[in-house]
């Protein structure tokens, strides 16, 4: 394996395994968040409209999207099991695929049993696929290789043009020209991930296979014996960093629920005499990490060339803290509102500025966090836990925007900017303790990054 990890051909720096990942994942998130950029919109339109919704409540269109939002991300835990005892990362992405092109085809059917099947298939494919592809991004780097989180910074850019593209091609398809319209044309963007991810096999070769039926000794054993005290250590620490998770998705997936309606019925939404899509505003996040993941990236870089703390919990911690500041933003929008009848929409985009720095702090780093920390016997299905937080974090968001019916959204935005600051600074409190328990998994990096640019002393120990 390490001498198969030290050929790879390269491209840009970084194995080109990387890139067909990359763009297997984009058209994957291209789907999912199209569809949910028109998923609450469809549910609360009005029946008697000319593009038909199906006149729900707010109240229920929120409860709806929690549950489904949460299923499709906790789906991740048996997905990871399937690949960890049975099938291996890359066949189970393979399978995923298949199953979210058949949901996403099923959605364009104009009937209420396509729509609760394809939501099925979605949820299962989605915990088949979105696990096991990043794991497989962690495979493609050698322990220690200071290439991994930018690989990963990098592989987060490529979801996050398929969500920018698909917030404003399907939303705009599913708001003007029938819902259905875009639907279907969610599923056309997965059948294109899939074929791709197909077509770039050769390059995935030695990663992702089943490590049941590894040659390799030091993988046979390690799927043999049990936990050690330092990797029972790290799972302690991995499971701890959830809380952060489940309380950042928590606030941050109100983007597709809650201030998605908000968007929709109380903010004013023209523009030189042309109303934006409310669906549009779902491209603001994706684009904002288009320009910015590779600055984020280069600034956390340069701290720890300076001997400054840059350490994965830390980064994870300031994400929660900065994406709880910006509703803040949220907050005085609603207070507009309540004042003026209407809010701007300068209000939502400097919302979805901070929420974008925030997840950028703490997404993609906790992906590759995850790789560094999880025992080799346990890869997938701990990555499939972290997406299962996502999940309860989505849930969560669903039943905060329900209580917004009751509450306000005044109270709603104000109380989790309060919170979600408090929460961080209250981990913060608790880092160095935690971080002990990790036992050095990330200094190995230190030790390399010192090696290849002689010269810089890295004081962060």
């Amino acid at each position: 394996m390490s001498t198969a990890l030290q050929n790879q051909k390269q491209l840009f720096g970084h194995p080109v395994g990387l890139y067909v990942l990359f763009f297997t994942e984009m058209w994957e998130r291209f789907s999912y968040y199209g569809m949910r950029a028109i998923f609450v919109l469809y549910l609360v339109g009005a029946t008697t409209d000319a593009n038909a919704g199906l006149g729900w409540s707010n109240g229920e269109a929120l409860a709806l999207y929690g549950w489904y939002t949460m299923l499709v991300y906790v789906a991740s835990i048996p997905g990871g099991w399937i690949a960890d005892k049975f099938l291996g990362q890359k066949k189970s992405v393979l399978i995923g695929g298949i199953l979210l092109v058949a949901g996403h085809s099923i959605l364009a059917v104009e009937e209420m049993y396509a729509f609760y099947t394809g939501l099925g298939l979605i949820i299962a494919g989605v915990g088949m696929l979105k696990p096991n592809i990043s794991t497989m991004v962690g495979g493609l780097y050698k322990q220690g290789d200071i290439r991994r989180d930018k690989g990963f910074t990098i592989f987060y850019i490529g979801i996050n043009i398929g969500a920018f593209l698909s917030s404003l091609i399907v939303g705009y398809v599913g708001e003007v020209h029938g819902w259905h319209y875009g639907f279907g044309l969610a599923g056309i963007g997965m059948a294109l991930g899939l074929i791709q991810y197909l077509a770039g096999q050769k390059h995935l070769k030695h990663v992702g296979n089943f490590t049941g039926t590894s040659e390799n000794p030091e993988e046979k054993a390690a799927m043999k014996r049990p936990l050690t005290k330092i990797e029972k250590d790290r799972v302690v620490v991995l499971f701890i960093s959830f809380l952060l998770v489940i309380v950042f998705w928590g606030a941050f997936e109100q983007a597709g629920g809650l201030m998605n309606i908000y968007a929709s019925e109380k903010t004013d939404r023209m523009l030189m005499g042309w109303e934006v899509p409310a669906s549009w505003f779902q491209s603001l996040n994706a684009m904002f990490i288009i320009f910015l993941g590779t600055s984020v990236a280069a600034y956390w870089a340069m701290r720890k060339l300076k001997g400054k703390v840059s350490t994965s919990l830390f980064k994870m911690i300031i994400g929660l803290i900065i994406m709880g500041a910006g509703f803040f933003f949220m907050t005085a929008a609603a207070g507009q509102y309540e004042s003026n009848g209407s809010s701007a929409m300068y209000w939502l985009v400097l919302a979805y500025l901070f929420h974008t720095v925030g997840e950028l702090c703490i997404s993609p780093v906790a992906l590759s966090y995850i790789t560094k920390l999880a025992p080799l016997k346990y890869a997938s299905l701990m990555m499939g836990v972290y997406f299962a937080m996502t999940g309860f974090g989505n849930k969560l968001a669903g039943l905060l925007g329900e209580a917004s019916v009751a509450l306000g959204e005044y109270t709603i935005f104000t109380g989790i900017a309060v919170f979600c600051v408090g929460f961080g600074l209250l981990v913060m409190l608790f880092r160095k303790k935690l971080e002990k328990l990790t036992h050095g998994a990330e200094d190995n990096e230190r030790i390399m990054k010192h090696d290849e640019t002689e010269g810089y002393e890295v004081a962060d120990h």
